[in-house]
């Protein structure tokens, strides 16, 4: 069966704009969320009472399954810890610094509850430091560990690359967890960083992070998210310009299983003139529950003369009873754009393919690997670290095998 696809593009238009209305939620006698014009109008505070507790009516939570998180919306100490262990190249430094230290470094505030308790209950903020100038040719590895689902943890990770820096940095996530956490990226202007977040917890586990993006003046930043495990897992991405000529590339891969929310939330906010986005997403689902989420929001402001964006995600159903969810948005608010378009694709395993594979002497199992693989390959490919690219594909031949095993 062919793909089922929704495509839009917006050369620059003539002066026009283009605005999103939350839907009204349902009556239910209780009060409604307030109406949000634009993206760029949902508020940022360091204070956990300017956010109140989600019910799943407003526009960002709508697909979130909230009933489950009460204990990582609550405004309470945290219950328990993830094991840290790095491994740092010469030149990095990593330490503690306050709630203070971080306010007086521009670092964006939280954006909805669950970040905002993260934040505050963490107290201090773990920062990842990359010095002007230097060039790293390894990567920065960080690998935090969940011993267990049943307490509440919470962490703020703060990476700050200095001018003309380049350098790459992994965050892996195992173990079992219940997990509030802050991921903010200051990259200063010319430097060159990647950041990977890795999420490959055991089932069962709850994840909720927000991701703050800050890119400086002709500075380019790599974000790639790679969801394979975990009952919850929200990564709500933010990024914004410090200054012109900055560039931002979004990937994503994910590989939700039976049972399964993964939710992948981006906002881009183009207020810098003459900046680029891309935003590339792609997500597997297979068995009874499995649900994927993507929200992509792009807003081109007033200012933002000489933009070009583009974002597209892509979904592959490979068993009956997944659902996909996928929501690209433009706002356009100048006619001065070099180009704006986004793409959305969700469509069943074709049976043909796989037909086809068979007939040149394939096992069903091995031609379900083959199409799966050529439809990561791409994004793994990009993430330019080998090793943690073979691992992804080998958890994703994992997930294949236990499908083919159950009879699905």
């Amino acid at each position: 069966m062919p793909l089922v696809s929704k495509e839009a593009s917006a050369p620059a238009p003539a002066g026009g704009t283009a605005t999103l209305v939350a839907p009204a939620a349902v009556r239910t006698g209780r009060p409604e969320p307030t109406p949000v014009r634009s993206r760029g109008e949902l508020p940022t505070s360091w204070e956990v009472s300017e956010f109140a507790v989600p019910t799943g009516r407003e526009e960002s939570w709508r697909f979130t399954p909230v009933g489950r998180l009460a204990a990582l919306f609550a405004d309470e100490p945290a219950t328990a810890e993830l094991g840290w262990s790095a491994v740092v190249p010469d030149g990095v430094t990593i330490s503690d610094v306050s709630r203070a230290q971080v306010r007086d470094l521009d670092v964006p505030a939280p954006a909805d509850r669950a970040a905002v308790v993260a934040a505050a209950q963490a107290g201090t903020a773990r920062r990842i430091d990359i010095p002007a100038s230097l060039e790293l040719t390894d990567p920065i590895r960080v690998d935090l560990v969940g011993e267990s689902a049943s307490g509440q943890a919470r962490g703020h990770v703060l990476i700050t690359a200095g001018p003309m820096s380049s350098a790459t940095v992994v965050l892996a996530h195992t173990g079992a967890s219940s997990y509030g956490q802050v991921v903010s990226i200051l990259a200063g202007p010319g430097a060159q960083l990647t950041v990977v977040t890795v999420a490959d917890w055991e089932d069962g586990a709850v994840h909720l992070a927000e991701h703050d993006v800050v890119i400086g003046r002709d500075a380019t930043v790599r974000h790639i998210a790679v969801t394979l495990g975990g009952s919850i897992v929200r990564v709500a991405t933010n990024a914004t310009y410090a200054g012109p000529g900055g560039s931002f590339e979004g990937i994503g891969l994910y590989f939700a299983d039976a049972g399964q929310h993964q939710e992948h939330r981006l906002f881009v906010d183009h207020e810098a003139p003459h900046c680029r986005s891309d935003v590339v997403y792609r997500g597997a689902l297979q068995g009874e529950g499995a649900h994927a989420v993507w929200i992509g929001d792009v807003l081109i402001r007033a200012a933002a003369e000489g933009t070009h964006t583009y974002e597209i995600n892509r979904n592959l159903l490979l068993s009956d009873g997944a659902r996909a969810d996928s929501v690209p948005n433009l706002e356009i608010e100048t006619g001065e754009i070099l180009g704006a378009g986004h793409a959305s694709t969700t469509g069943r395993f074709d049976d043909e393919q796989l037909f086809y594979l068979q007939s040149r002497g394939l096992t069903e199992a091995d031609a379900r690997r083959l199409v799966v693989h050529a439809f990561f390959a791409e994004l793994v490919g990009r993430i330019g670290v080998a090793d943690l690219a073979e691992s992804i594909m080998a958890a994703i031949d994992a997930e294949l095998a236990g499908t083919m095993a159950g009879g699905a």
